[in-house]
């Protein structure tokens, strides 16, 4: 089956992280109840890509597009630029880092707790760990994180945090 994609349009970021999406353009990805896209995002020469959830604020469809991603695009609010959205196929909304892969694979009993949280927890914690920039500090976080869920911590600010 062939990977849903959308042709690229142009957008512009509105507030400070609002970009709205054509209707036309999201309506393909919602058919199946799936709301979580990859996006690329196109700015003179540069490119990103990154996951995103399609949300409906006052009858118009918008993703999040913080200032972390605005700055790697190179863009201002004021800025027009352009993307694309791809059907989402990773397990969690999100490519879950090597590292932390690595981790859960080693330690089965941690895997599976994490396994039984939301898919907004699981999210949220590998967003934790993907954001350290070098692969040893992603090994210590996850390490942390599996830690800490085998103690039976669940709350989310406590599991990013040494308990030991």
């Amino acid at each position: 089956m062939a990977i849903r994609s959308s042709q690229r349009f142009e957008v512009t970021v509105e507030g400070t992280h609002a970009v709205y999406l054509p209707e036309e353009i999201v309506t393909p990805f919602l058919k199946g109840k799936n709301t979580r896209v990859k996006v690329k995002a196109f700015f003179e020469e540069n490119e990103i890509e990154f996951h995103a959830a399609l949300r409906k604020r006052l009858g118009r469809y918008v993703i999040t597009f913080g200032k972390r991603y605005q700055k790697e695009l190179g863009v201002f609010p004021s800025d027009y630029f352009q993307m694309e959205l791809f059907e989402d196929t990773t397990k969690y909304g999100v490519l879950m880092p090597k590292e932390m892969e690595a981790v859960f694979e080693s330690d089965p009993e941690a895997s599976e707790i994490f396994e039984n949280f939301s898919d907004g927890k699981k999210r949220s914690l590998i967003y934790y760990v993907k954001r350290f920039k070098t692969s040893q500090t992603r090994i210590d976080k996850a390490l942390m994180v599996s830690e800490n869920l085998k103690m039976g911590i669940i709350d989310q600010r406590e599991l990013v945090k040494k308990h030991y």
